[in-house]
């Protein structure tokens, strides 16, 4: 019998009948397939020949879909594969999924980090065209538009393990602490650096290290507005020039971070009038609100504290921003 493609006379129905679960990992797939990426990978990693030869691109894409299938290891991967024959006729087996990982050396995976900035500059381009435009954010109820905006944060991957980087995390879990860059307004994730787990939350070096890995896979046309949010890990002198310097004459740079309160901070915060506080707003342009001990709800609030703070060294053009809640005897501090 003649062989077919895997999406071969492929249908979805809006029905009660023949359900699936996880039938999105099909549209994930698809795409892969769809944008070039599949063929894509396919060329840039180290091929093969002989009788059985797997594509590793399609390795690849499957290993992806068998993760997002809740595959934690490389035979659970090939474990989902027989289970979902229909998404993958051919299953590859754990050995050479295995192979495929181990082929990435370094110049590959420059090769594989530039075929992601190509495919994604399509996929954008799409986008784009399509009827709603690129997707842009909104924050405090205004749109951003024209704005990309790129959130950097570490995360913790715990294991039960000894596993390669494994050890002890600032949170008291055990496993690894990488650091990721994701691009806001499509959710997507551009960098990320694998680090040991107990590496430092607020290392300058790894976040320059994924900010520059990021900002090579952002399609970014020329003028273009990028936003950089970090949380309290960026409050450094080193980041935040370096963040300064990101603004180029075909590029604006703005950048959201957090701040280390310390005694200087709150000496100038009590200098601040009461009528220079206003309520906070969440993203959506709601007010921002917390539920008391009982029952009642309080606001945050917002003043700036710019002109009251002495800011010698710090970025020139830098503002402060500070929040406060009115605690009551069961929200405050022992």
């Amino acid at each position: 019998m003649k062989s077919t493609r895997w999406d071969h006379r492929l249908g979805v129905r809006a029905d009660d009948r023949n359900l699936v679960g996880h039938a999105g990992v099909v549209l994930l797939r698809r795409i892969a397939d769809k944008t070039g990426l599949t063929t894509a990978l396919a060329r840039a990693l180290p091929q093969g020949t002989g009788p059985g030869w797997r594509d590793r691109g399609e390795a690849l894409v499957m290993l992806a879909c068998a993760i997002m299938l809740g595959a934690t290891n490389v035979l659970e991967a090939e474990q989902l594969q027989h289970h979902w024959r229909r998404l993958f006729p051919r299953p590859i087996s754990d050995s050479t999924l295995r192979r495929a990982l181990e082929a990435i050396d370094g110049p590959a995976a420059a090769r594989v980090e530039r075929v992601r900035a190509a495919i994604r500059r399509v996929v954008w381009t799409m986008l784009a065209l399509r009827p709603g435009g690129f997707p842009w954010i909104s924050v405090c109820g205004r749109e951003l538009a024209g704005w990309y905006v790129l959130d950097l944060d570490a995360t913790i991957v715990t294991c039960s393990s000894r596993k390669e980087g494994a050890a002890g995390t600032f949170k008291g879990s055990y496993g690894h602490h990488p650091l990721g860059a994701w691009v806001a307004n499509t959710r997507e994730c551009a960098a990320m650096l694998l680090r040991c787990g107990n590496a430092a939350a607020n290392d300058v070096a790894d976040h320059k290290s994924v900010l520059a890995a990021a900002l090579r896979q952002l399609p970014l046309p020329i003028w273009s507005k990028l936003l950089i949010r970090i949380d309290g890990a960026a409050f450094s002198h080193a980041l935040l020039e370096h963040l300064q310097a990101l603004t180029t004459s075909r590029r604006r740079v703005r950048w959201v971070t957090g701040w280390a309160i310390n005694t200087a901070d709150e000496r100038a915060i009590a200098l601040l009038p009461e009528q220079v506080w206003t309520c906070a707003l969440r993203q959506d342009g709601q007010v921002h609100e917390i539920k008391g001990p009982d029952g009642e709800w309080l606001s945050y609030q917002v003043a700036e504290l710019t002109g009251v703070r002495d800011l010698t060294g710090w970025p020139e053009g830098m503002r402060l921003i500070v929040r406060r809640v009115n605690p009551r005897a069961g929200m405050r501090r022992s």
